[in-house]
């Protein structure tokens, strides 16, 4: 009967603090790519760690099915918690460390107040930025914190969120150009242009056909011919001799 009693006494004996706070992704709706393939976004832990002016805070990412493990005894920046092998040999790394001075109280008005998880790209493999917040390696799920560091010594933590899941792009191979609405239209109307627009050429071509045939074959001028005028002589001997009259 002493056991559970025990357990729950024992973030207290510690001195961890239990914050009333669980991460979640944001619902600003200003930003896409909410989830990514190697990426998601939470909101910052804005009035949660009020108090804890000289502490450092921490992100904890983990595997869905390490969470429950994780020791917040484990120091950011070790190989222990290093970014690097996970999720191989570490099942949960630490970092986007702040200071509350990051997390100011109350948030104003129109401020974007969000972290984005994994937009790191050029440490995934510097052994010497163990605390990388590096694209995350596959869909997940994960399951992530903030854990708050006094030098070494934790002093407090939220909950754990729930999991969360990336997304998965698809293979080239399974993208139907017919099954869709949208793809079905666009095909129709293209057939729709492209004939119209056959039509159209057609139709120029042979206007400039005949213009050049009408221009190589009647280019001739026709003039109307001068009218040809015939006089008539009257032969003024003839008249005089008794037999023409």
């Amino acid at each position: 009967t002493m056991l559970p009693l025990l357990l729950l006494l024992l973030p207290v004996a510690h001195g961890i603090a239990e914050l009333g706070y669980t991460p979640i992704l944001t619902e600003s709706p200003v930003l896409e790519g909410l989830t990514t393939a190697s990426t998601f976004v939470l909101e910052q832990p804005r009035c949660i760690f009020e108090g804890y002016d000289n502490a450092d805070i921490w992100l904890v990412v983990a595997l869905d099915t390490a969470a429950s493990a994780f020791n917040n005894s484990a120091r950011p920046g070790t190989p222990e918690t290093a970014f690097q092998d996970f999720p191989d040999s570490v099942h949960a790394y630490m970092t986007l460390n702040a200071t509350l001075a990051n997390y100011p109280c109350p948030k104003r008005a129109g401020d974007i107040t969000v972290l984005r998880v994994g937009s790191e790209t050029s440490c995934t493999q510097d052994a010497a930025r163990p605390t990388c917040n590096g694209p995350l390696p596959g869909p997940g799920p994960y399951r992530v914190k903030f854990l708050a560091l006094e030098g070494s010594e934790p002093v407090a933590e939220t909950g754990w969120s729930a999991p969360i899941t990336l997304r998965t792009a698809k293979s080239p191979s399974a993208i139907s150009t017919t099954d869709s609405g949208h793809s079905g239209g666009m095909i129709a109307l293209t057939t729709i242009l492209s004939t119209l627009f056959a039509i159209l050429l057609a139709g120029l071509v042979a206007m400039l056909v005949f213009w050049g045939s009408d221009s190589c074959g009647g280019s001739s001028t026709f003039s109307k011919p001068e009218s040809v005028t015939v006089r008539r002589y009257n032969t003024h001997h003839v008249y005089d001799q008794p037999a023409a009259r």
